[in-house]
């Protein structure tokens, strides 16, 4: 709505100096009965490059029967979507988190260029989520979020509850002898059922479950699987209530605010989310001016307990949390907890008004143990960690649900790369010592440029079964397991520490004082010069990117 009351479309409906945009209105196969009505975008991402995303446009349809029903009008476009499993490994990643601001920039730009009333947000994979979110709060209209939820686990053979993040260990394990190639393609074939984010708790779905707790989309609509009937009711209702939400004049600012945030944080952490969620919540917060810092995530750490048993830490695929009540259950759960129970969602009610009467009867679930009550968590704090040292003093970020107890304090000789094929050339040939911690620097916002995941590395260490910790200025899937820390800050590109790391160097992880040091005297330090690699990138957006971006500890965000 303007400030008169009236309509954003009316700019193009509305006096006779808009006799040309009424023209193009017609030409669209538009009524005039439909000037008047509220112009309805959906920022549909839509591709077949992407198994999360195939599926869009079947949910498009029904959203766009949704906005019919509720009296708008609807109107599609597209942005990009980039499958991080696809581009993990290669220079394709240096891509992936810049894609994050380019799904912005292309939804503030089609919605204020064609003057959109209200916004429909339709989006799975990792960066689109967050990408899509920023939009909406830098343009603060009316907004609602449809997730393209999860697809279903993999299986073959003895090879269970089979999602993406398996395969990249059984890689690993065929590397060092411990599967045959034969039994690795068989599983190849069976690991990625369908349509639908990947069937753990990476990225993808764990953002799709902070919008639904911070109340952006109708409730039950993150866990709900991609090819579900549930998912398409939820769809085709999210088309009636974007109209509503304009009719009211509700805007994305009035739902995602501080508190929402931090309820999102602390839902986080109960589910031992990705750690790159870190990195999009403080991006959120920036498009929105709202307060946040890296210490609130460690703060809410302390208060809210990991409860949810999902993998790739855990023992059971996203599909479980589904059956077990989804986010609504785990509100519901952390209901005495929250930070702040009175946030509205899109529906125009508080957190406690939607939980408030849940119930969940264990006795009828699968296996009634993917949430665990508050009185039995799986770990005393969150999922998520962060810790600083003299190696991060700006902060650095740890799933610390997928880390084994026996890791809580860790030291180790470094191995120190300055860009991932490296590493992953020297794992392939089972040059990682054991025992070791791999120091992987130069792969920061600036420093990559792009700030690329580290899950190939991880993944592969993990399958062999190394024993080796990872420590980067990059980022890791959300898939990721096992003691690795990223974010780290400042990154090497900007003069951290990390950047003077040398092998051999002693290097300590202590999770329970949340600490990440080098065990070398401060002067020899100072006087050590870091070498930056030339990355030989000399233009196009990831020259913008590098020359661009903010630190990690801050969301990486643009400047």
């Amino acid at each position: 709505m303007t400030d008169k009351g009236k309509k954003i479309s009316n700019e193009l409906t509305e006096g006779l100096e808009r006799t040309a945009h009424r023209a193009l209105l017609l030409g669209l196969g538009m009524n005039r009965s439909d000037f008047g009505k509220p112009l309805i975008g959906i920022a549909n991402s839509q591709t077949d490059l992407v198994p999360g995303h195939m599926h869009l446009n079947e949910l498009s349809a029904v959203i766009r029967e949704g906005i019919a029903a509720g009296g708008g009008i609807a109107r599609e476009f597209h942005t990009c979507a980039v499958c991080d499993g696809l581009a993990q490994g290669h220079a394709g990643m240096n891509y992936s988190l810049p894609s994050r601001e380019n799904i912005a920039d292309t939804v503030e730009i089609m919605t204020r260029a064609h003057c959109l009333d209200g916004l429909v947000l339709l989006c799975g994979c990792d960066k689109i989520v967050p990408g899509q979110l920023m939009a909406a709060l830098r343009l603060d209209i009316p907004t609602i979020m449809v997730t393209a939820g999860c697809m279903t686990e993999g299986r073959c053979g003895s090879h269970h509850s089979l999602t993406l993040s398996s395969m990249r260990e059984l890689a690993g394990a065929a590397a060092s002898g411990k599967i045959s190639a034969e039994e690795l393609a068989a599983v190849e074939e069976a690991a990625i059922p369908g349509a639908g984010s990947c069937a753990m708790l990476g990225t993808a779905n764990t953002m799709s479950y902070l919008a639904e707790a911070m109340g952006i989309t109708l409730p039950g609509m993150g866990a709900a699987p991609a090819r579900s009937a549930c998912k398409l009711r939820l769809a085709r209702s999210s088309g009636e209530q974007i109209v509503e939400l304009v009719n009211r004049g509700i805007t994305t600012r009035q739902i995602i605010n501080r508190s929402a945030l931090l309820n999102a944080i602390a839902v986080d952490m109960a589910l031992g989310g990705s750690t790159n969620s870190i990195l999009h919540l403080l991006a959120l917060a920036a498009e929105g001016n709202i307060e946040l810092k890296l210490k609130d995530f460690d703060h809410i750490s302390d208060l809210i307990p990991h409860l949810c048993d999902l993998l790739p830490g855990g023992n059971y695929p996203v599909s479980e949390f589904y059956h077990e009540g989804g986010v609504q259950a785990l509100l519901a759960e952390l209901k005495t907890c929250l930070p702040d129970g009175s946030v509205k969602n899109v529906l125009g009610k508080s957190v406690n008004e939607m939980v408030g009467d849940w119930k969940k009867d264990r006795s009828m679930l699968k296996t009634g143990k993917v949430i665990h009550p508050l009185s039995d968590p799986i770990h005393p704090s969150g999922g998520l960690t962060v810790l600083y040292g003299n190696l991060a003093p700006e902060g650095a970020v740890l799933k610390k649900a997928a880390v084994k107890m026996d890791q809580e304090i860790f030291e180790g000789r470094a191995q120190t790369f300055d860009c991932l094929e490296d590493a992953i050339e020297k794992a392939l040939a089972n040059k990682i010592e054991s025992g070791s911690i791999v120091v992987l620097r130069y792969e920061g916002p600036r420093g990559g440029p792009g700030m690329r995941e580290i899950h190939m590395l991880s993944a592969l260490l993990s399958g062999m079964k190394s024993g080796t910790a990872v420590v980067t200025d990059g980022r890791f899937s959300g898939s990721t397991r096992g003691l690795c820390i990223g974010h780290v800050t400042p990154e090497a590109a900007s003069g951290g520490p990390i950047a003077l790391v040398r092998d051999g160097d002693l290097i300590r992880i202590d999770l329970k004082k949340r600490e990440i040091s080098i065990l070398v005297d401060q002067k020899i330090l100072k006087d050590r010069k870091p070498s930056a690699p030339d990355k030989n990138i000399s233009r196009g957006i990831l020259t913008r990117y590098g020359n661009l971006a903010g630190s990690a500890s801050e969301g990486a965000i643009l400047n």
